[in-house]
């Protein structure tokens, strides 16, 4: 039967269930780049030419093996621009049997799959690269008051056998998080990052980027991904040997000079394909047990992707399409157009954003704690935020973006992915960082225009969600000393808070992108 099987740009994996029966003698493999897909938010440019590079490479891969590949390239004069529309010529050209096509990440693709099988005789197969199945995840949920990615974490350690000793935990305990908060000593140095020169493909990739996309937010200069699954596995490699032996420890660190510290980055070619999570989750186990790292190093690696990215894309497709509507908290400021500028002189927000516009990546405490940390003290609306995190890092898709930022980072669920809001003030972020040493803003001080911002954001915060918030169990110790401020201090925070607030400058309407 001569098929046509379509991969989409983020499912770059031999073994994916779209190749899982390929048949050299009579099937096309089609890849495409298409406009609508680098633009329905107006992606960071590394992210952009990540995936082109990445998904040229792997045609090369395939055309290797003896594979008929037809590749449409971003810059073919008859590229309508649309998945569905080159789908169509594809078919019109080869005239197969059937289309295979494996589930995508994101609502909107599933719903132009949907519409793919009023014309075209469409097989959806179940994307094979995650170890708990849409299916899995909803009988697993079907009837739960609440979710908790903790209950879920255990389900899976118990199931796959990860971590696992008989029925009980590796070390009798299931989560060593409270050892993987300390702080980044000055005299450490973290491994430098493995980086890729890039070769001809990836710099003829480059370039069209630049010329297609080249008002989108982000640099090229300094592009260092790696591209094919080859150099992504030398990535991991590299991560287990130098990294992981400290990840667990300083997995919550921050540092102004060191953007990288002990992480893996590897979660946009997992995210992309290029790696799966069940080698990367047995490879970290494999090098706990012959003794290469310590188990909290090795727990705290493995539930992030075990269970936090498998929990997040369950919660994503079980709540689908409605997830993003909510609002829990009523936050409808506009995101401060310093998000994009990286013009602040708060010198937390000011690196993080720096270092997401230089590399497309920040960790996930830089993310959490200091650029949603922000965002959800000063109330800023969920879908202007969501639409950054979508934007602006080379691993955003939504099936992983929306759960983490309007559930973990909004708490806009209202409580459905995480008990509580990860609000903090400035105390938290002096904790695990330096930013604050060089910061315009003095962190040890509550008030006045001198003060750290996320000093007196933070109680605010708690004042203007009082009604939705004090019954939180979670929430009970800030409550507690919130309630000891008299009116005076209640009133000064409110003023500091107006006045800061006030004073941020609003994106332009007619940007919905971040241009540089």
């Amino acid at each position: 039967m001569k098929t046509l099987r379509l991969l989409l740009g983020d499912q770059l994996h031999r073994r994916i269930a779209t190749l899982s029966d390929l048949d050299p003698e009579t099937d096309i493999v089609l890849l495409v780049e298409v406009r609508d897909e680098a633009t329905y938010v107006r992606h960071h440019k590394q992210k952009i030419a990540f995936l082109f590079s990445a998904m040229r490479h792997f045609a090369r891969d395939l055309e290797a093996e003896g594979v008929t590949v037809d590749y449409v390239r971003l810059d073919d004069p008859a590229n309508t621009g649309s998945f569905g529309g080159e789908l169509e010529r594809a078919y019109a050209r080869h005239a197969p049997e059937r289309v295979v096509v494996t589930e995508p990440g994101e609502w909107r693709v599933w719903e132009m799959m949907q519409d793919w099988r009023e014309s075209l005789p469409l097989e959806i197969r179940e994307d094979n690269r995650f170890l708990c199945s849409r299916a899995r995840f909803e009988a697993w949920a079907e009837g739960r008051k609440s979710l908790r990615m903790e209950t879920f974490y255990r389900d899976m350690r118990k199931r796959t056998g990860l971590l696992m000793e008989g029925g009980e935990p590796e070390g009798g305990r299931w989560n060593f998080d409270a050892e993987n908060r300390k702080a980044l000593p000055k005299s450490l140095e973290p491994p430098e990052r493995l980086s890729f020169p890039p070769d001809a493909i990836t710099r003829e990739v480059i370039e069209l980027v630049e010329s297609a996309f080249g008002d989108h937010f982000g640099r090229l200069d300094g592009f260092a991904w790696p591209v094919t699954r080859q150099d992504a596995l030398q990535v991991l490699a590299r991560f287990l040997a130098e990294g992981l032996p400290r990840f667990g420890d300083y997995q919550d660190a921050m540092r102004g000079d060191a953007p990288f510290l002990y992480h893996a980055l590897i979660s946009p070619m997992l995210n992309a394909g290029l790696l799966d999570a069940e080698e990367v989750c047995a490879a970290a186990e494999r090098t706990y047990r012959e003794g290469g790292v310590p188990l909290n190093c090795a727990e705290g690696f493995i539930r992030q992707i075990l269970g936090w990215r498998e929990y997040v894309r369950g919660v994503y497709w079980a709540r689908m399409p409605d997830y993003a509507r909510s609002n829990a908290l009523s936050a409808e400021r506009d995101l401060p157009w310093f998000y994009w500028s990286g013009e602040t002189e708060l010198a937390c927000l000011k690196a993080c954003i720096g270092q997401t516009r230089d590399h497309a990546y920040a960790h996930h405490i830089q993310r959490l704690m200091v650029l949603g940390n922000f965002a959800l003290i000063a109330g800023i609306e969920p879908r202007q935020v969501e639409e950054w995190y979508l934007v602006v890092y080379a691993d955003a898709y939504e099936w992983v973006e929306l759960p983490n930022v309007h559930g973990m980072v909004l708490w806009a669920d209202g409580g459905l992915l995480g008990s509580k809001p990860y609000a903090a003030s400035g105390a938290y972020i002096d904790r695990m960082s330096d930013y604050c040493g060089a910061c315009h803003y003095d962190v040890k001080l509550k008030a006045g225009p001198k003060a750290c911002p996320f000093n007196y954001l933070y109680w605010n915060f708690l004042i203007e969600n009082a009604e939705r918030l004090s019954g939180n169990p979670r929430m009970a110790m800030p409550y507690r000393t919130l309630e000891r401020f008299g009116p005076k201090r209640r009133a000064e925070i409110a003023a500091d808070a107006t006045r800061f607030l006030d004073s941020l400058e609003r994106r332009p309407e007619a940007d919905h992108s971040g241009r540089n």
